[in-house]
């Protein structure tokens, strides 16, 4: 079993940035496929960004590509979602989800995905 905590949220400004983490426990970082998506009050879950478990392989949604960076810090063991430019549209709950089988490829649907965080709440708005 994978137990996954995020944290980082908050309220921020148009423009402004975020760095979100996660942590999971019973596994390492490296080992599996990890990914985040959001929910919009209203809206359903989307696909936000995701790393594969061995190498630097990553995908992003067209609409966050070029603002945000997912990337993985082994040495602590820790998930991250760097977000700049942040625009009101991306004001959600951040989930951190994260893969029972190992693919040697980032994984962009939710249906890939075992274990998820409680999420975290993003706000932005001026």
């Amino acid at each position: 079993q994978v137990q996954l905590v995020e944290s980082g949220g908050g309220l921020v400004q148009p423009g402004g940035s975020l760095r979100l983490s996660c942590v999971p426990s019973g596994r390492t970082v490296s080992s599996v496929n990890m990914g985040w998506f959001r929910q919009a009050p209203g809206k359903e879950r989307e696909f936000v960004a995701a790393i594969q478990w061995l190498g630097s392989g990553t995908a992003y949604s067209d609409s966050v590509k070029g603002r945000f960076i997912i990337s993985r810090d082994n040495a602590k063991n820790t998930l991250n979602l760097q977000m700049n430019n942040l625009k009101p549209e991306a004001t959600g709950v951040y989930y951190c989800a994260a893969a029972g089988n190992s693919r040697l490829r980032p994984l962009t649907s939710g249906d890939s995905y075992d274990y998820w965080g409680q999420g975290t709440q993003v706000t932005v708005s001026s």
